[in-house]
C-alpha cells in the first residue's frame, strides 16, 4: 500500500518561525501565528508553541512564572513551594478559550514573583541561578508540575494541537511583544505531550527545534556535571541548557557558543590561520561534550533578541529575510512571504552559519 504524507514518518517534519522587530517595537501575536501555520503539513497535532518578548512591560522587573499542573493537588503543593521561595505578586489562570482539537488541558497558572531576600542571601547565589535551581527542582521533584517558562517579560504558551490551534487557545492575537518564536511539532522519539511541546524554556532563554540530536546523550551527562537536569523526554531541553550553560554561566560570545555547539570539521580547522586554529581546538577540547550531533536548525529567543542556526551539513531547512526593522526566520521562505511580501533580502544561511537579530544598542544575546 502507497504511504501518503501524515501516514508514515517525516523525519524532516517540524516547523519553525521567529519575527523580531530591532527597535524593539512590539507587535501582535497575529504574524507569527500566520506565518507557522502555513507549514502546517509539517506537523502533526501532537505539539505547537510560541515564545514571546516584552508581553509583560507591567511586570517587567518580576519573573513570569507559567505553570501546567496535573490536578488542584499538585498546584497546591507547588504553590507552598513557591511562597517558600518568592514573593507573589499575583497569580492567576492563563486565559485561554474554547478550540475543540485542544483537549486534555492541564491546569495552565502563572504568577509574578520576585525572589525573596532571605532565601537569595542564605543560598550565596544571584537571583538568575537562584531562579533556574528552583525550575529545575520543581521540574524533576514535584510530581504533576511543570515550569512552562520562567523569565523576564516573556511567556511561553504551548500544548498538544497545531500550532495555529494553540495560538487561538491562548488568544495570542491579544499580546503585543518585540519577538516572537513559534514551533510546530512532529514528533519521532518522544511523545506528544503538554509538556514535551516546544519552545523549551530556561530563564529569558527559549528554544524551538526541527531536527534530532544523536549526541543527546553526551550532552546530558556533560550538563548534569553543572547542575541541570534533563526530565522533560526530549532532545530539545537539553540545547537550551547548552546556550544556557555557555552564554549566561561561563559568559562565553555567541561566536564561541557557537562554535561549541557546532563546531567546524577537521579538515577545515587544519586551513586555519594559526591564532584561529588554536582558538577552535580548544574550545573543541574543552567543550567537546557540548558538540550536537545530528540535523538540527534552531531559533533561540531571549530578552535581546534571536538567533537561528543550523547544523553544520545543514540538514535541516533555515530561510531567512529582512524587511525595515524586522527579521524573519522559517523553515521555508513562504512563510516568510505569508507576512512578508516583499521582503529586502532572503537568504538561506550555511551550515553553522547563524542568523543573528539583535535590539538595537545591544552588544549580545
Amino acid at each position: 500500500m502507497l504511504l501518503r504524507e501524515g501516514e508514515t514518518r517525516i523525519p524532516s517534519g517540524c516547523a519553525i518561525a521567529g519575527i523580531v522587530n530591532k527597535k524593539g517595537k512590539a507587535f501582535s501575536g497575529e504574524d507569527i501565528i500566520k506565518s507557522i501555520a502555513l507549514m502546517r503539513e509539517r506537523s502533526n497535532g501532537l505539539g505547537g508553541g510560541f515564545a514571546a518578548y516584552g508581553i509583560y512591560p507591567e511586570y517587567k522587573d518580576h519573573y513570569a512564572l507559567h505553570m501546567f499542573y496535573d490536578d488542584k493537588k499538585f498546584k497546591e503543593e507547588t504553590e507552598i513551594f513557591l511562597n517558600e521561595n518568592f514573593d507573589i505578586e499575583i497569580g492567576g489562570k492563563i486565559p485561554t478559550e474554547k478550540v475543540h482539537t485542544i483537549v486534555n488541558a492541564p491546569i495552565i497558572w502563572r504568577y509574578f514573583v520576585r525572589v525573596r531576600k532571605d532565601k537569595l542571601v542564605e543560598s550565596e547565589q544571584n537571583e538568575d541561578d537562584y531562579v533556574a535551581n528552583c525550575v529545575m527542582k520543581i521540574n524533576s521533584e514535584l510530581t504533576g508540575a511543570y515550569v512552562v517558562s520562567s523569565g523576564k517579560n516573556m511567556g511561553a504558551f504551548k500544548a498538544v494541537g497545531y500550532p495555529e490551534e494553540v495560538g487561538e487557545f491562548y488568544k495570542l492575537d491579544n499580546y503585543k511583544g518585540y519577538a516572537w518564536t513559534a514551533h510546530g511539532r512532529f514528533p519521532t522519539n518522544t511523545p506528544g505531550w503538554w509538556g514535551g511541546a516546544h519552545p523549551f524554556t530556561l530563564l529569558d532563554w527559549s528554544i524551538v527545534h526541527n531536527g534530532e540530536i544523536s549526541s543527546y546523550g553526551a550532552n546530558q551527562r556533560y550538563l548534569e556535571m553543572f547542575g541541570y537536569k534533563c526530565t522533560l523526554q526530549t532532545d530539545t531541553e537539553a540545547i537550551t541548557y547548552i546556550f544556557d550553560l555557555l552564554l549566561r554561566k561561563h559568559h562565553l560570545p555567541l561566536d564561541v557558543a557557537i562554535t561549541a555547539m557546532a563546531a567546524p570539521f577537521w579538515s577545515e580547522i587544519e586551513r586555519m590561520p594559526d591564532e584561529k586554529k588554536e582558538l577552535v581546538k580548544t574550545i573543541r577540547a574543552v567543550y567537546g561534550s557540548l558538540l550536537v550531533n545530528g540535523p538540527f536548525s534552531v531559533i533561540l529567543g531571549s530578552r535581546n533578541g534571536i538567533v537561528a542556526l543550523n547544523d553544520r551539513l545543514k540538514l535541516r531547512s533555515l530561510v531567512a529575510a529582512t524587511k525595515g526593522d524586522f527579521l524573519y526566520i522559517a523553515s521555508e521562505e513562504s512563510a516568510i512571504r505569508r507576512i512578508c511580501k516583499n521582503p529586502e533580502k532572503v537568504w538561506a544561511p550555511k551550515g553553522g552559519e547563524p542568523v543573528i537579530g539583535l535590539l538595537e544598542g545591544v552588544e549580545k544575546i
